[in-house]
């Protein structure tokens, strides 16, 4: 299946125009990705290891879940999407804001933070992104970074995802 993105300007207004998932990106053009962080009310956020079959990062361990929007999504639908995709939940985000965003060469990254009475038992992988899940503690995200078996994020950015988490509410498990 063909994904098509939207195209942004640099200061993240749509263009109208849509580009083809692995095309080049022409002069100035961006697009947007989202993550989301699941946290527990212990403080873990529930990391996934990439499917071994991934074109990138493939077994490496990485955030709760992530990928770019697909042209007409805003940064809450393509986040519920890809938590519905990748673990087989569905959240209601429509009312949530991102809690940061991360600006990168292409594009602009929305990270979701959402504490909740999430069930490791309800989860599945419905599109084979994903081969397992486990709560982590930032001083495990920590370790497994310098182990090199979780993808090399800034670790500025893993320490203000824990740091920040409590500041959005809870959210209750939709199934």
């Amino acid at each position: 299946m063909t994904e098509y993105w939207d195209i942004y300007t640099k200061d993240r207004q749509l263009t109208g125009q849509k580009i083809i998932r692995g095309q080049a990106f022409p002069e100035g053009a961006r697009h947007l990705v989202v993550h989301v962080c699941l946290f527990n009310d212990q403080g873990q956020m529930l990391i996934q290891q990439r499917h071994k079959d991934k074109d990138s990062w493939p077994e490496f361990c990485d955030v709760t879940v992530g990928g770019s929007a697909l042209a007409g999504e805003n940064a809450q639908q393509a986040a519920m999407r890809e938590v519905k995709e990748e673990i087989g939940l569905s959240l209601d985000l429509t009312e949530t804001t991102p809690a940061f965003t991360t600006n990168f060469e292409y594009g602009f990254d929305d990270t979701f933070l959402v504490v909740g009475d999430f069930n490791i038992e309800d989860i599945y992988f419905p599109d084979n992104e994903v081969q397992a899940v486990k709560w982590a503690s930032y001083s495990d995200l920590c370790q497994m970074i310098d182990q090199g078996i979780f993808i090399p994020y800034f670790d500025s950015k893993i320490r203000m995802c824990f740091e920040m988490r409590g500041q959005f509410g809870s959210h209750k498990d939709r199934h």
